[in-house]
């Protein structure tokens, strides 16, 4: 099945899948080529799907023309001054400086500074990295332990290690670790909220089954807008 969502002048074709997990009429997903897909409980009509999809237009295109905006700027870095660069979901200008003795990175009034002994876009592209492991290491940690404290079914807090991953913000294994993408360190606070929730979630319920769903719901009601921008900044982020 598929629906057709009209916003002014612009109409766009949705696939509709059902899912039994959903338990609101409908799930909305933006991705970040531009396509958008619903999800449905089984049994709802045509109708309901379109008239509950053509609600939501606006949030719709808003969406899917910030997803198409942002891919046609994701350009391979090249670590240079005046280069954008996210941090926390913020946009901030690349400023190199060399030193003969100073390597250092510093975050200040909208400019992200890196210091090096010579302007080599490797050996900077290198320190930023580093920069931002270190950033993600402590930011994650703290948002895990501070969900976990929220959470009545995490009894103790999970073990957490960061792991860089190509179509993947995070996973939680069999034996209850978190896995974490330290690309997220890149994204707003909220999204990486999401994240978190989404896989100390996972402790209890290991799917996504309806339960699963009703713990997000719970806990997070604005999830899927959460989740939404986060998929349309994935490739701003991810760029590399």
């Amino acid at each position: 099945m598929n629906v057709a969502i009209r916003y002014g002048d612009e109409e766009i074709l949705c696939p509709v899948h059902e899912n039994p997990a959903v338990c609101s009429l409908i799930r909305i997903h933006v991705y970040p080529d531009g396509s958008v897909e619903i999800e449905s409980p089984p049994g709802k009509s045509h109708v309901e799907i379109q008239q509950a999809a053509q609600k939501r237009a606006r949030w719709v295109f808003d969406h899917r023309n910030s997803a198409i905006a942002a891919r046609k700027i994701a350009l391979p870095r090249e670590y240079v001054s005046g280069e954008t660069h996210f941090y926390l979901g913020r946009r901030h200008k690349l400023i190199v400086r060399t030193a003969k003795e100073d390597s250092s990175v510093r975050l200040m009034r909208g400019r992200l500074e890196v210091t090096a002994p010579v302007a080599d876009p490797a050996a900077v592209r290198r320190r930023l990295r580093e920069w931002y492991r270190e950033r993600a290491s402590d930011y994650l940690h703290r948002k895990v332990s501070d969900w976990s404290a929220l959470l009545p079914w995490v009894k103790s807090q999970p073990a957490l290690r960061l792991m860089a991953m190509s179509t993947q913000w995070g996973s939680c294994s069999p034996q209850g670790a978190i896995f974490l993408n330290p690309a997220l360190i890149r994204a707003p606070r909220h999204c990486i909220d999401y994240v978190v929730l989404h896989e100390l979630c996972h402790l209890a319920e290991h799917n996504h089954s309806k339960r699963f769903y009703a713990m997000l719901d719970r806990h997070m009601p604005d999830w899927e807008h959460a989740k939404s921008e986060l998929d349309g900044l994935a490739e701003l982020i991810l760029a590399d």
